[in-house]
């Protein structure tokens, strides 16, 4: 077997830029759950915020990250990505990532919540132009190897010292499913990358690979996680039943996109109603307003038109969604766009510091799996992608200052896993659709202590059930992740009861004030 001296688990943007960046001089495995381009960051449309014209400022993304961030943004990790911003970008033009051009310079567009144009874009693709150049790098450089259709069991960590000294993380416990094999990694150095946990929700924008696996295994590991209870709703998703939470771009408001209700409902624009902002209002503004209309109206979705730019505009502009929209029977320069808000992206996670260092010696966390304190109550649009980029540089620089071992534990043979079990993953595809619908209805854009009381009670036999059929020995992908959805779930209602407060992507309406001091939301690890 191959020896590694750092194992990244996860391939999106986080992953692979780590990769690349430790790559010259240490053996890294990259591990990804299904294949190389199956994750998250490659479905991210918008861009990558940087502070690149002469007239915006680092202090001016810092304020609106914190705005948007409701007071909960750790100002010191907001400043440290910011500031990181403008080197992350030159490194991915130099690494051929093809950026819109406007006249021989970056073209930035804006998207709600910033107050200047400061988003660099692939056209209306960015994740995809960005994951496809970065893959041809990773496949072309010495150095890395790719394990694709592994999935992270858990973490393998050292035994525990007499003298209270912390266990370290010695590598992971993995699934190859293409071979039907149970495998031991280990490795001086671990970084998560593994994204986040859209899945736990019904109606989400990410792929089927973001069911928490990363977050699951740190806490089961002992690693704090902290507010969970934030998961971002993206306020427009493309309602179709053919869709398949196909996402439409903050920049479709960023460039004059209005939001109106249906024309059974009135037809009219509503956004000022809610905010002065009006489109442009940080996304739970948005989400809540839109969730509000559908309920008032009992509509199963309201339109966001951008039908009175051109057409050349928007195919200039917005090509795939043109494309997507227009193989559904929508013509976006004509009619306007079904849209309905859609779980998005996880703002809490594994609790790390500016390194992305977590409580475990060995294991560092960087991406959506992380809680670095940059997203606060609320991420602000095509900061995800950036804090990618700069934490990854900042873990790979942290694993970088640390001397390889001289003598290193041998891992153990890897086993044939038993065939899976037809009963046992029909038993898990049955709860993990009731467990998706739960969270949906009961900790969705609007809560209340009733409907977390009847989250947290619904979900103990749920989670007890998954528990079971893993304990039962015929391991699989569906019985894996039906375990670490049903753990994280549980976490994020308990942070969501833990706070006595509206703030942010967390609204209560049993508690609609925010209080005046932010204080995170901290679960110690399970052991």
């Amino acid at each position: 077997m191959t020896e590694f001296d750092t194992l990244i688990v996860g391939s999106g943007l986080a992953g692979l830029c780590a990769a690349l960046l430790l790559a010259p001089t240490r053996r890294v495995a990259v591990i990804s759950k299904s294949t190389l381009d199956a994750g998250a960051s490659g479905m991210a449309q918008g861009g990558i915020a940087a502070v690149l014209a002469a007239d915006d400022s680092f202090d001016d993304h810092v304020r609106d990250t914190l705005v948007a961030g409701a007071g909960l943004c750790d100002e010191a990790a907001t400043r440290f990505v910011v500031q990181g911003a403008p080197a992350a970008m030159a490194w991915l033009l130099a690494q051929g990532v093809p950026f819109t051009q406007e006249q021989g310079t970056l073209h930035l567009t804006r998207e709600g919540g910033h107050s200047a144009r400061r988003i660099a874009h692939v056209a209306d693709a960015t994740g995809a132009a960005v994951q496809r150049t970065l893959m041809d790098v990773v496949r072309q450089t010495p150095g890395i190897t790719v394990l694709e259709q592994h999935c992270l069991v858990d973490l393998v960590l050292a035994p525990a010292s007499p003298d209270g000294t912390p266990r370290r993380c010695l590598g992971v416990e993995l699934l190859d499913t293409a071979r039907g094999l149970r495998r031991t990694l280990l490795a001086p150095h671990t970084v998560l990358a593994s994204g986040g946990a859209g899945q736990v929700f019904a109606h989400t924008t990410n792929p089927d690979t973001s069911t928490g696996c990363g977050m699951a295994a740190a806490w089961r590991a002992g690693c704090r996680v902290a507010n969970l209870e934030f998961v971002q709703f993206h306020p427009t998703s493309l309602c179709h039943p053919e869709a398949q939470g196909f996402l439409i771009s903050e920049a479709v408001r960023g460039e004059g996109g209005l939001l109106k209700r249906p024309a059974a409902a009135g037809g009219q624009r509503f956004m000022p109603e809610y905010d002065a902002r009006a489109e442009l209002a940080p996304r739970d503004v948005v989400a809540r307003a839109i969730d509000a209309e559908m309920k008032r109206h009992g509509l199963p979705c309201v339109e966001l038109d951008i039908s009175h730019q051109s057409p050349a505009f928007l195919q200039e502009h917005f090509p795939n969604i043109a494309a997507r929209c227009g193989a559904l029977g929508i013509d976006i320069t004509r009619q306007p766009i079904p849209v309905v808000p859609a779980a998005h992206y996880t703002c809490g996670g594994v609790l790390t510091d500016l390194a992305g260092r977590t409580d475990l010696p060995g294991l560092l966390a960087i991406g959506e799996v992380a809680c670095t304190g940059l997203h606060g109550a609320n991420r602000l649009a095509s900061n995800s992608l950036l804090e990618c980029l700069v934490f990854a540089r900042a873990a790979a620089d942290q694993v970088l200052a640390e001397a390889l071992p001289t003598r290193r534990p041998a891992a153990p043979p890897d086993q044939a896993l038993p065939q899976p079990d037809p009963a046992l993953e029909a038993d898990a595809a049955a709860l993990r659709q009731p467990l998706r619908a739960l969270m949906s209805a009961q900790v969705g854009i609007v809560r209340s202590d009733a409907s977390l009381q009847s989250a947290a009670e619904a979900l103990a036999p749920l989670q007890a059930a998954s528990e079971r059929l893993w304990a039962l020995g015929r391991p699989s992908r569906a019985l894996l992740e039906l375990r670490n959805l049903s753990q994280v779930a549980a976490l994020m209602v308990r942070s969501a009861r833990q706070r006595q407060e509206s703030r942010g992507l967390h609204f209560s309406t049993d508690h609609p004030q925010t209080d005046a001091v932010a204080q995170p939301t901290v679960l110690p690890g399970a052991i």
